[in-house]
């Protein structure tokens, strides 16, 4: 069997701080327009994953207060086995 890998590129839309965790909310890459070339790497990501949405409550003290609305992340998914 071969290995599936993907990887999306999300822009963080929303963040919540509670007493010991933040909430984030992410959205799959996209604009409005980009340039008919394809220069700006956002579309190759645009194209092949149009649309998406991640919710993620995190607790981990190191992370808490740093990852801000706006932020551009690779999320990378390999099989768990």
């Amino acid at each position: 069997m071969s290995k599936i890998t993907m990887r999306a590129k999300m822009q963080v839309s929303k963040v919540e701080r509670f007493n010991g965790s933040d909430r984030i909310t992410c959205n799959a890459v996209a604009a409005k327009s980009y340039p008919e070339d394809g220069s700006d790497e956002d579309n190759t990501y645009a194209k092949f994953s149009p649309s998406g949405e991640l919710s993620l409550t995190i607790a981990n003290p190191a992370l808490l207060g740093v990852i801000e609305a706006g932020q551009k992340f690779y999320l990378d998914f390999t099989p768990a086995e």
